[in-house]
């Protein structure tokens, strides 16, 4: 009897795994492939119900259930599109280009652009229009192009570090992409995204960047996925299409958040001559820990450092702007939990930029959601 038990669980383990452990494509970083989240969840059931080895509970870590969050920043806007953010009913379309979906909120003095950080996932987020995320990118890309309308476009991503003491500046007038990951189907890589640079711009940031005393150089360079692929759901060539320049200009090669503040500050002045200044990045990103996040979560649950690290990334940013942001936001990597939120830190850095170049403008986050080690938190200066 105990031998014909066994060969039961074991027949009933074999098949479960055959049947969810298909390699699968996060579209979250480089080293992209991981077991199907179906996997780790079956053997969470497993353990609950017949028992597995010890050692796998002990991977289940506690998550803490984190929906959505609309700061109200397009509320009426997903209202009238009919939109949902909740992630047991998401939207299965994209949002057309209406007249009701150019009719946002919170526009700025169209003598200054505002700036925005952007939470950008990974190169899948281009085909899975039902994430919410997606959504918000869509409305986030027709407040740019419909009410704003700047004259051109500068990007810094988290894909992009160049050194630890020089920036460098893309001066190419046609940059190619670069599909900066591995693991993915071919149609990751028969992706384009129609744009077209500015030297001339490339050279106005060169100047910018010099005066401030910062070292810099121009480069011939493609867009990386940090770019193209939040701007493909922003910007659809075919829905909501970006006529103007893109020019981007890399991070620092370091973890230091003063010098990425100053950097944005270096910025500034563009807004005032109509260039949107877009930083590219995650306010929660550990991919160590997303594959072990898929034991046993459901949708709608993050690890509790990804809502924690999120909501302490919102006080910071929404602090009286000048000395006392600065301050939070650079207490904000002395935080127990954030190495957890971010091993790395090159996914946080960017928005350092955007509140360098925001100056005296007030932050507000317009919209987040925490799933599993990530948070998507979308954040508009001025």
């Amino acid at each position: 009897m105990p031998f014909r038990f066994l060969s039961y669980r074991t027949a009933i383990i074999v098949a479960l795994v055959a049947y969810f452990c298909i390699p699968y494509p996060t579209g979250l970083g480089t080293n992209a492939v991981v077991a199907a989240p179906g996997f780790v969840r079956t053997l969470a059931i497993l353990y609950d119900y017949i028992g597995l080895p010890e050692e796998y509970r002990k991977l289940r870590p506690i998550y803490r259930s984190r929906g959505p969050v609309d700061d109200n920043h397009h509320e009426d806007t997903a209202a009238q599109l009919g939109t949902t953010t909740s992630l047991i009913a998401r939207s299965q379309t994209t949002v057309p280009l209406t007249p009701s979906t150019m009719a946002m909120a919170n526009t700025t003095s169209s003598s200054r652009t505002p700036v925005y950080f952007l939470s950008h996932g990974g190169p899948s987020i281009v085909f899975d229009t039902a994430h919410p995320s997606y959504t918000q990118l869509q409305l986030i890309g027709l407040e740019i192009t419909q009410k704003i309308k700047p004259k051109a476009i500068v990007v810094f991503s988290a894909h992009w570090q160049s050194s630890p003491t020089e920036i460098k500046v893309n001066t190419a007038s046609t940059p190619t992409l670069i599909y900066d990951f591995s693991g993915f189907p071919q149609e990751y890589y028969n992706l384009q995204y129609p744009h077209h640079g500015s030297p001339q711009l490339a050279g106005r940031i060169l100047k910018l960047l010099h005066g401030a005393g910062i070292q810099a150089q121009g480069v011939n360079r493609g867009l990386d996925h940090g770019v193209w692929a939040p701007f493909t759901c922003a910007f659809h060539p075919e829905t909501n299409p970006l006529t103007v320049p893109i020019v981007q200009v890399s991070l620092f090669d370091s973890e230091d958040p003063g010098q990425h503040y100053a950097l944005g500050s270096a910025m500034a002045a563009l807004r005032e001559e109509g260039v949107q200044v877009i930083c590219s990045g995650m306010s929660v990103h550990n991919l160590r820990d997303y594959r072990r996040a898929g034991m046993s979560v459901r949708e709608g649950e993050a690890m509790p450092y990804a809502v924690s690290f999120d909501e302490a990334l919102k006080d910071a940013v929404e602090r009286e702007p000048g000395s006392r942001r600065r301050e939070a936001m650079r207490d904000l990597v002395q935080r127990g939990d954030a190495r957890e939120a971010h091993p790395s830190l090159e996914h946080l850095l960017p928005v350092f930029v955007a509140a360098g170049a925001a100056g005296e403008d007030a932050g507000r986050r317009i919209w987040t959601m925490a799933e599993r080690s990530l948070a998507w938190g979308q954040y508009r200066f001025g």
